[in-house]
């Protein structure tokens, strides 16, 4: 796990990555199908294409509706904003030139299987962090902190799940 920054305006990110003992192909056939996702996270409850989209592509749209026991719940809209079919997977949340959040899944091959990694990155835009900063600044590094370790949590939950689904 890697992770970055400790201000919400320092765009803070962070990754997690796993081997997986299958190929490539099956690996991106899971990674790319965003209504696996709630399964996976205990936060997402469901994720619809909009717009008429099927599946992942740039400037394809989803709507995705999360559950946090401290943030209530809450609707977002992402934007697929790189896509690279079999390798990069990528969405911004809220505005694409000024997300709330960015997202990327990105498949490699590797020692004859498959290395995942997830990374994601807080802001620029404003999200429900901002409002719990705004309500109390002087503890924005402590609140970045826990929400960037929850993410780290999730996220390697989700790979867990990914490598159990595509190695069995």
């Amino acid at each position: 796990m890697e992770w970055t920054g400790a201000r919400y305006a320092d765009t803070p990110t962070v990754e997690v990555r796993t081997w997986i003992d299958a190929p490539p192909e099956r690996v991106w056939a899971l990674v790319s199908d965003i209504g696996l996702m709630p399964e996976m996270s205990d936060e997402l409850q469901s994720v619809d294409w909009l717009d008429g989209a099927t599946g992942p592509a740039p400037g394809a749209r989803f709507v995705g509706r999360s559950k946090h026991e401290a943030f209530g719940e809450w609707v977002t809209t992402s934007e697929i904003v790189e896509f690279e079919p079999g390798r990069v997977f990528a969405w911004a949340v809220g505005d694409p030139d000024e997300p709330s959040a960015t997202w990327r899944f990105r498949v490699e091959p590797r020692d004859g299987g498959t290395e995942l990694s997830q990374w994601m990155r807080l802001g620029p835009g404003r999200s429900g962090l901002s409002v719990a900063i705004d309500r109390m600044p002087d503890k924005e590094q402590k609140i970045v902190f826990v929400r960037l370790r929850e993410f780290e949590r999730n996220m390697t939950a989700t790979l867990e799940c990914l490598k159990k689904r595509a190695e069995a």
